[in-house]
């Protein structure tokens, strides 16, 4: 499976990740081509190379022309809903959005849907959240992790006035996500609320503990001090383990209404499960439940139980370790129109048995809905070609 790690020893922010994506081999001229899906047609790309301490980084900077008025987060979250993305993606643009409205809220005393946001700035949050999820599908990644983020020191200029770091809105928005203890040679504002918002939808916490090294990339920030390079850095690998140790966790519940177990499923994989699965039990005094049954990393089993915990109704969890063998995988893009793409799951067989692909079921609804065909028509034709690319990059 491939991954990404962000390494944010300089801290996190929007176009610094943007750089990175693209550094890392996300293309050009589909970040070029972004603002024009988002309906933001008057705004232009710069991408260009630059040095930050003597190391090589893409910076991406957006020409935006002024704009009428601001945008309220609900607005942003409407316009995210609207726009041609992958559910995937759309997913967790919404929540980002969501989550920052939620702390600039707090922040501030007003309904997170009615936080504004001003003129240049909501444009460049839309475009910035927006491509710096969609680049890791760019890149062919399934699963997003995070070593500490650098918060930096000192004080930062806000609207209002002079605030220590972290800002108040991106100190809530790291809530739950490790920080690095020691601020480093960073002075002022390391992480932005916009990179902090990334993390938090895009990361399941910390790495695996054992991967390959596919490619490295660094986005560049704005600044460029003399000390220390001002740049965030993605890591782009493949998960090494082949078979490795799983926690196996279950419960069974009966007093849990079954509409609930599509969200309990979904915070359950957002914590880290690699597999969840539920079928129908009969249970004590005749009874009608539900197991659950779910599969996780054991460096992540804690989170995953804690999950199941606070999204269930269940009073206790059995877990067991066990062994899992898995056929080596890797992800290919299927392209079925400029602004429709499927990922593709590859799966080696042993003994040079040649593959197996498996479309992603969202990204195929997705397709579905967009060019009007039947899923399974949709899902076909990617397969046919997706075996065709696999076989193009064996020649």
């Amino acid at each position: 499976m491939r991954i990404a790690i962000l390494d944010p020893a300089a801290g996190i922010s929007g176009d610094m990740t943007l750089g990175a994506l693209l550094s890392a081999g996300a293309p050009a001229a589909w970040l070029e081509e972004l603002p024009r899906r988002l309906d933001l047609r008057d705004v232009r790309v710069t991408v260009r190379e630059v040095t930050r301490s003597g190391v090589a980084c893409t910076q991406v900077e957006f020409a935006i022309p002024e704009q009428p008025h601001g945008r309220h987060v609900g607005e942003l979250v409407r316009l995210v809903e609207r726009a041609p993305l992958s559910d995937w993606v759309k997913q967790r643009a919404v929540r980002a959005f969501r989550l920052i409205g939620e702390a600039e809220g707090r922040v501030h005393g007003v309904a997170p849907e009615r936080v504004h946001l001003h003129e240049v700035g909501a444009v460049d949050a839309l475009l910035d959240i927006v491509g710096g999820i969609e680049g890791f599908a760019q890149l062919g990644v399934e699963a997003v992790y995070n070593l500490p983020v650098a918060v930096g020191s000192g004080w930062v200029e806000a609207a209002h006035g002079r605030l220590p770091v972290p800002a108040p809105a991106t100190a809530i928005l790291l809530e739950g996500v490790e920080v690095a203890g020691d601020p480093g040679p960073v002075e002022g504002e390391a992480t932005t609320p916009t990179g902090a918002a990334l993390v938090r939808v895009l990361s399941s916490g910390a790495p695996p503990a054992r991967w390959r090294m596919v490619r490295s990339g660094w986005g560049a920030g704005q600044r460029n001090p003399p000390q220390y390079p001002n740049a965030l850095r993605i890591l782009v690998a493949e998960q090494a383990a082949e078979a490795g140790r799983v926690v196996l966790l279950a419960t069974d519940v009966d007093d849990m209404s079954p509409e609930y177990v599509e969200p309990l499923r979904q915070a359950l994989v957002s914590a880290g499960a690699l597999d969840v699965q539920t079928w129908p039990v009969q249970m004590k005094k005749g009874r009608s439940g539900f197991r659950v049954e779910v599969i996780a990393p054991e460096e992540l089993a804690e989170g995953v139980t804690a999950a199941l915990f606070r999204h269930s109704t269940t009073a206790g969890v059995r877990r067991w370790v066990a062994e899992r063998a898995t056929l080596p995988r890797r992800q290919v893009t299927v392209q079925l129109a400029p602004e429709v793409a499927v990922r593709v799951k590859v799966l080696e067989q042993p003994d040079a048995g040649g593959v197996r692909v498996k479309p992603e079921y969202d990204d195929v609804l997705a397709a579905a809905r967009a060019l009007g065909r039947p899923p399974l028509e949709i899902a076909r034709a990617v397969e046919r070609d997706a075996e065709a690319l696999v076989a193009k990059s064996k020649e």
